[in-house]
């Protein structure tokens, strides 16, 4: 390879061997726990970002006023 090599999973075998691993590490009972916070987390994260497209949509929409302040206002 000619390149920077990335950790791609090639085969089942390799989802599973990193499957024991993780539950060796952390135990049956923790994996549960950090599977549900990262999910919160990612919900997190897409929550934030679209509330960020939302407020940037919101000020293209609705321009302000410009008012010339130096002549007097037609009667």
């Amino acid at each position: 390879m000619s390149g920077p090599v990335l950790f791609v999973f090639s085969s089942p075998v390799d989802i599973a061997v990193v499957l024991v691993i993780a539950l060796l590490l952390f135990g049956g009972k923790k994996i549960p726990e950090l599977a549900k916070g990262l999910g919160e987390g990612i919900k997190n994260f897409k929550g934030s970002v679209k509330t960020e497209e939302e407020t940037k949509t919101e000020k293209k929409a609705e321009p302000g006023k410009i008012e010339d302040v130096n002549t007097k206002p037609r009667e």
